[in-house]
């Protein structure tokens, strides 16, 4: 059996990864941050994606692209072709005028024509992508490494290519997010992994035996839609199992106005499973992305274990914290007349503002700045490199010390309020776990709202994983060595991503003749309801989450190759439901399979679609839902 690999789609705070496990191949795209449109071309011209038929046997695609096209070289001496496209669908992106657009939409052939909305890469020297008992990759494996990385490729690094021009080596790895991700699904095992002595263990993803590919499609101001759309081509031509993209926008967009539910799609009809993060736009509702049923949407979820470090109030209650830098003492300034020797109580803003602030205090003469949590983040603590003496609380916790602080001041006695700071290192155990972070996207989905979206909940909060050695020290986080190698602890659904996309690549490896669908169900139908308090699983206010929150529940890596029955998809039933939520034309820019038209197919509504989860709406009138399950148990 060949060996299973991931690969990933690099972009600034967007990765695509791909595992190729002994047959599987999994594909990763990270974080889950917003999408920026890079405009890069003189003004007047911008990045269209052109729909067209496919060329005709006769004729290569590049030589039937470049025949839509006005000319052959645009103003300031570039070519207008900019990216080729025959997997996700049958076009092309160019460079092009409005006027130009026009004139190449009215042309025979062309199918749809538009701007649309527009990773940080890989360090590929780390030794969590060391082959260390890795196979070499299987004979069918199409992918390479690009020319400025390929020294650096072996059994595990398979594939590094760049689809959005950084330089000699356009897949270095620019934010750290590429690398983080990457080895979260797929990393090799490594020894004294820790972050400043925090969270110290061994370090392996989850598939460690999975080779990996990475495709950058992004830079650090953003991403384009058509960069993303030729990694996503690539991988696929390449031969992937599995997608895993840690990528989304601000909002949900239609189906087929959505580049990444456009290209998951065909991916989805080729057999690759595709995992996506679901934003971290939460806790609002409908805030999740990437939300099509045919993409497995990942839900942000804490883990048991704490960085523990306690505000211990002086004839008063303990308060348990979290600190990223466990070190008491700060640097005193000279203006010492309002914070010198105080520990301050400060709410959380934006993280720009809240780096300044703290640093003018801690400056100033602070001992020491207790950040508690705003309203909106409740229990869900963050952990950021603050610096030293520098503690992290919750909401409620934040209450009971600014009561304290007040009430005390008020007593005027001689036990006036007084604090210390206790660091406890890491803390495993923590309860209740595992709860939904506050920032993770809720549904229902804006699109299709009778589909539950998210689908599952993994760990993406305070998660450990590798780290570039050359970005080092930042404002927003930070890292410790562990021999060539460097770790940091950050958050975010792009982090829960990967931990799916892993499991995925297990099940398909477990699996291989199963199809998406059917892997996507057997997740799904195999994860806890309940948390390590026998309970339902909490949201950041600790209340009882529901499913917009958690999809099916959190993730149980080891049942999920057992489900013993599934709720399987096929491409004319995804069809057929996508004719009654978008209609005829939107069905063909996605399916892309004229023997599928809308007037051919069943009118399938949300709720009958076989999905692994049932969303109904409330109504006065009954009405009955259907539902198909296939045996892949013992008989």
């Amino acid at each position: 059996m060949a060996s299973p690999s991931f690969t990933c789609l690099l972009l600034p705070f967007l990765f695509s990864t791909i595992l190729r496990f002994p047959a599987p191949v999994l594909s990763y795209v990270t974080p889950d941050t917003r999408l920026h449109h890079v405009q890069k071309e003189p003004s007047k011209y911008r990045v269209h994606i052109v729909l067209v038929e496919p060329p005709p046997e006769t004729d290569t695609p590049r030589h039937h692209w470049e025949s839509f096209l006005p000319t052959t070289l645009t103003d300031s001496g570039e070519q207008p072709l900019v990216h080729s496209y025959t997997e996700v669908f049958s076009g092309f992106a160019a460079r092009l005028t409005d006027s130009e657009l026009d004139a190449v939409t009215k042309k025979p052939g062309v199918r749809e024509g538009s701007h649309r909305r527009a990773s940080s890469g890989i360090h590929v020297a780390h030794p969590s992508f060391d082959d260390h008992g890795v196979p070499p990759p299987p004979a069918q494996w199409k992918g390479a490494c690009a020319p400025g990385s390929a020294a650096r490729c072996n059994n595990k690094l398979i594939g590094a290519r760049s689809f959005v021009g950084c330089g000699d080596d356009g897949v270095s790895d620019d934010a750290g997010h590429g690398t983080h991700t990457s080895s979260t699904a797929a990393g090799n095992f490594v020894d004294g992994a820790s972050r400043e002595g925090l969270a110290a263990g061994t370090a392996a993803g989850i598939a460690p035996a999975a080779h990996v590919a990475i495709y950058k499609v992004c830079v650090l101001e953003g991403c384009d839609s058509s960069a993303i759309l030729a990694g996503l081509d690539a991988a696929i031509k390449d031969g992937v199992d599995v997608l895993s993209i840690s990528l989304g926008g601000s909002v949900s967009f239609p189906f087929d106005q959505d580049p990444i539910a456009v290209g998951a799609f065909s991916a989805v009809s080729k057999g690759v499973v595709v995992v996506c993060a679901a934003g971290n736009n939460g806790p609002a509702p409908s805030s999740v992305v990437n939300d099509a049923p045919w993409i497995l949407t990942v839900a942000d979820g804490s883990v048991d274990s704490t960085l523990e470090a306690d505000v211990e109030l002086v004839n008063g209650p303990h308060v348990a914290g979290e600190a990223l830098t466990q070190r008491r003492h700060c640097l005193y300034g000279d203006d010492s007349s309002i914070v010198a020797g105080k520990i301050l109580v400060c709410e959380a803003t934006d993280l720009p503002t809240e780096m300044s602030n703290i640093r003018d205090l801690l400056s100033a003469g602070a001992a020491g700045v207790v950040l508690t949590n705003s309203n909106t983040s409740g229990y869900t603590i963050v952990v950021r490199d603050y610096g030293p003496g520098v503690v992290q609380v919750s909401t409620a916790a934040g209450v009971n010390i600014t009561h304290y602080a007040t009430t005390s001041t008020r007593r005027r006695s001689s036990s006036a309020a007084a604090a210390f700071f206790t660091f406890n290192s890491t803390v495993v155990g923590a309860r209740p776990s595992p709860t939904v972070a506050s920032f993770s996207g809720r549904g229902s989905s804006a699109v299709t709202p009778g589909v539950l979206k998210p689908d599952i909940l993994a760990p993406g909060l305070n998660i450990l994983a590798a780290w570039p050695p050359a970005l080092g020290e930042t404002e927003t986080s930070s890292s410790s060595s562990s021999g060539s190698g460097r770790f940091n602890i950050i958050s975010g659904t792009s982090m829960a991503t990967p931990h799916i996309s892993g499991v995925v690549a297990l099940v398909r490896n477990a699996h291989p003749d199963w199809s998406p669908a059917a892997i996507k169900s057997s997740i799904l139908t195999t994860s806890d309801a309940v948390d390590t308090n026998s309970g339902p699983i909490l949201d950041e206010q600790h209340d009882k989450a529901g499913g917009h929150a958690t999809g099916a529940g959190h993730v149980n890596p080891t049942r999920a190759a057992d489900p013993g029955l599934v709720y399987d998809l096929s491409v004319p039933e995804y069809a057929a439901y996508l004719c009654a939520l978008l209609g005829d034309r939107a069905q063909a820019t996605i399916v892309r399979n004229a023997s599928l038209s809308c007037s051919k197919l069943p009118e399938t509504a949300e709720a009958q679609l076989n999905y692994p989860t049932i969303t109904v709406p409330l109504q006065p009138t009954p009405f009955t839902v259907n539902r198909t399950v296939t045996n892949v148990g013992p008989p």
